[in-house]
């Protein structure tokens, strides 16, 4: 078997056999779309709340000589899921490319909600001791290799559930993105505001996390329905049906689109580095190293969420008047300058906090929105979930899963100014990365 070759054309589309566009197809489609990304919200409603109630758990599970160690060793043990995302992604998104896309999506949200809920319940260190960090850390791990094609792989999905509306599958699962991350700052916010700050560091944090758990059975049931979008069989080249794409075609596939795959390490890492400078970061910042009041820091995270989760449904309507790609290079561009707003924030305080979060949403908005799209569009369907696995593991584990930590310690040891020029620098490697394999390979979803 040769490996696939090069295409004479920069841009190509899939092109997939769809039901006329009428009334009922879109219903059709929403409904799928709505069972796919309920799981999606609620992988990232369990994710971020680990990095927001990091002060909580820190104190819990890894106690340390000064709140702020704590903080760390908290973000630390959330930056290790991110190293598992990788192995994730590669394992189980060539699983998706060989066997199916429905049971690789069913299989990772079930296991993000059981660990989540192990959590929530678990005795703390004063209990258990060393264990209780050593569990934790355990369930970090199961779901880092969950999310890593959870997050991937579920908008490769929703693009070959709707082929011919990439934009509005784009701010369709963006919006449930974003309500994942709104959730998860509401939910931390109603509890801090309802017990108080004392109730919250005994037990009020875990309120969040087994909540997580609970709703992991309602999204199992909505995703038992999901069609497959994984062709059946293959014709051979001697005229044999093939079962599923062989192991052997998919990674000489992704080793044919190897510049793809780097530019998608960049493309990712680089918005994620910045996401969760402002999801977790910038909060663990202010309530770890500047004493600000938990519920006031909730608040403004809580608003911040609502800016992009609302942003997203509007922009599923606008997205498919412009090519991705073109919305990609002003996003990314944007959001060059922009990191610097968190130079803004060195002295503590709410007002500061909250101009800093809510200046940048804006930018990060259509980042978050599209780039998963973007990074989808680079690779044909029979490798798309091992080469995105692959990539978004990567990028996210280097930069992403990082940066709350970095951030916080550069400004521990007086050089956050380091910071920004870090991501700055991330944001325009990605673009150069991205139109140098746009130019090579094209693009398969979108142009």
């Amino acid at each position: 078997m040769t490996p696939p070759e090069r295409r004479s054309s920069p841009v190509t589309q899939e092109t997939t056999t769809r039901p006329v566009d009428d009334a009922r197809s879109r219903r059709h489609d929403t409904r799928n779309l709505f069972a796919l990304s309920a799981g999606h919200a609620l992988e990232w409603f369990d994710w971020a709340m680990f990095g927001l109630l990091s002060v909580y758990i820190g104190n819990a599970f890894f106690p340390g000589d000064s709140p702020a160690s704590a903080t760390l060793n908290s973000l630390a043990v959330f930056a290790v899921g991110f190293i598992f995302r990788p192995i994730g992604g590669v394992v189980f998104g060539l699983v998706a490319d060989r066997v199916g896309r429905k049971i690789v999506m069913i299989g990772s949200v079930g296991v993000t909600a059981a660990a989540s809920l192990v959590i929530g319940v678990l005795p703390t260190h004063e209990t258990l001791g060393v264990w209780a960090g050593i569990i934790v850390l355990l369930m970090r791990i199961v779901q880092g290799i969950s999310t890593g094609i959870e997050a991937p792989l579920s908008q490769a999905y929703g693009l070959e559930l709707v082929p011919e509306r990439p934009g509005y599958v784009a701010g369709f699962m963006a919006f449930f993105n974003n309500l994942g991350n709104l959730l998860a700052p509401l939910t931390a916010f109603g509890a801090s505001a309802l017990l108080g700050a004392t109730a919250m560091g005994e037990y009020g944090w875990r309120i969040p996390f087994i909540l997580g758990g609970v709703l992991g059975v309602l999204v199992l049931w909505l995703r038992r329905s999901l069609p497959e979008t994984l062709p059946v069989g293959v014709v051979g080249k001697n005229g044999e049906v093939a079962t599923r794409t062989e192991t052997i075609e998919v990674w000489r596939g992704v080793r044919h689109y190897w510049l793809s795959v780097i530019a998608v390490v960049f493309v990712i890492g680089a918005i994620m580095a910045y996401n969760y400078t402002w999801l977790s970061g910038l909060p663990s910042l202010a309530t770890g190293a500047f004493g600000e009041d938990p519920t006031a820091v909730f608040a403004v995270s809580t608003t911040m969420s609502i800016v992009l989760t609302l942003g997203a449904l509007v922009l599923s309507r606008i997205l498919d008047k412009w090519a991705l790609s073109r919305w990609f290079l002003v996003g990314r561009i944007l959001a060059i300058p922009t990191i610097f707003l968190v130079l803004l924030y060195n002295d503590g305080g709410i007002g500061p906090l909250a101009g800093v979060m809510l200046g940048g949403s804006l930018v990060l908005l259509l980042n978050l929105t599209i780039y998963n799209a973007v990074a989808n569009s680079l690779f044909p369907q029979h490798i798309r979930g091992t080469a995105m696995g692959l990539g978004y593991g990567v990028g996210v584990a280097l930069f992403g899963g990082t940066a709350s930590y970095l951030f916080v310690w550069l400004q521990s040891i007086g050089a956050g100014w380091m910071f920004p020029i870090y991501i700055a620098t991330l944001c325009a490697i990605s673009v150069v990365l991205y139109v140098l394999a746009k130019k090579r390979n094209g693009v398969f979803v979108g142009s």
